[in-house]
This record gives structure tokens, C-alpha cells and sequence, in this order.
């Protein structure tokens, strides 16, 4: 046991680093070239497209921070264990300050209809997992990529929504760029 203990405290610091180097890679490939002209009185203030990759860069790298966290129905806390709505939700509050609804259903009402072809990192994506439409939701990172928290036994992680366990359950995506920051009631982290 003590080894255990070791060995997951030597990882932690690498994993961290890992988790930063995906996320700039994921991210990399999304963005668009950003035009360098600008107004002098508009110097100090990051455009809507910079505000947005980095809203994006946080909630990425902020979901895959949680890799590793044991699943656990209804869990709202890393301590204690997360599902997937709690992951979510959590990811969101502590990247951006948005506060989501507590369930799959309900996120899944919220933001924009994005198709399968049209995802961008930091949208949700959703899967009927339970025989109901969005049952499940997780956050997509590019390259057919998702993190998630996928089911009691199981920890956070990343999975391809290409393997045909996903494929055939995806309900769709939403992306949430028209949902600002609200004060919340807050979560105990």
C-alpha cells in the first residue's frame, strides 16, 4: 500500500504537466490565426476571439485536471466523487463561473445545437447511456475526443467517441458560448 502511495504522489506533478501539454495540443488545432492589427486604445483589451480561446484553454485544461477522480452517482465534490452532470458542472463553475443545471437532461437544454462535424473544444457532448436521451454528458476536447466520468467503479477520463460503444449512443452537442457567468450558490470543493 505504502509503494501505492509513493508511486501516485511521483505522478502527480508530470500528470499535471501531461495534462497542460494535451490540452495546448488539442487546443492548437482549433484555433484560428489571429489577426495582429489593432486600435491603439483597443491594445490592453484581449479580443473576443482571445477571451474565448482562453475561457476554452481554462475549461479544458480544468476538466482534464480531474482525470483520475473515482466516479460516484450524484457526487458533487473531487473528495467524495463525481458523475458525469457533477464533473461537468463543477468544470464550468471553476473554469468560467458558469453555473449548469445539476443533470445531463437539463445541460442538454442549454446553449447551442452543434452538429457532430461542427464540435470545438469545451462543447458538451451527450449519450444515451441509460435508455434515455441525455443520459450522459462529458466535454469535448477535439480530435474526437472527450473527458467524462463514465460510470460507478470507473474514474474520470478520456475516451474517443469514435469507439463504437460511443458512436452508437451519441445524442449530440451543445455549445454553450451564449451562457454567461452568474453568481451561484457555491459548491464545496
Amino acid at each position: 500500500m505504502q509503494k501505492m502511495k509513493i508511486r501516485s504522489k511521483a505522478i502527480q506533478q508530470p500528470r499535471k504537466v501531461l495534462v497542460q501539454a494535451l490540452a495546448a495540443l488539442t487546443l492548437s488545432g482549433a484555433l484560428l490565426p489571429v489577426s495582429t492589427a489593432v486600435r491603439a486604445d483597443e491594445a490592453d483589451k484581449p479580443g473576443l476571439l482571445q477571451r474565448y480561446t482562453v475561457n476554452i484553454q481554462d475549461l479544458v485544461i480544468k476538466g482534464l485536471e480531474f482525470v483520475g477522480v473515482p466516479y460516484r452517482r450524484g457526487g458533487n465534490t473531487v473528495e467524495s466523487g463525481l458523475d458525469c452532470s457533477g464533473f461537468t458542472r463543477l468544470v464550468f463553475l471553476d473554469s468560467n463561473g458558469i453555473d449548469l443545471p445539476r443533470t445531463a437532461a437539463e445541460q442538454a437544454q442549454l446553449g447551442t445545437k452543434v452538429s457532430a462535424d461542427e464540435l470545438k473544444p469545451g462543447d458538451l457532448v451527450f449519450f444515451n447511456t441509460m435508455r434515455r436521451a441525455y443520459s450522459h454528458v462529458g466535454i469535448y476536447l477535439g480530435n474526437d475526443q472527450f473527458v467524462h466520468a463514465p460510470k460507478p467503479g470507473a474514474e474520470i477520463r478520456v475516451e474517443n467517441m469514435h469507439q463504437a460503444y460511443w458512436v452508437g449512443k451519441y445524442n449530440g452537442a451543445r455549445r454553450l458560448d451564449g451562457v454567461s457567468a452568474v453568481p451561484s450558490k457555491a459548491l464545496s470543493f
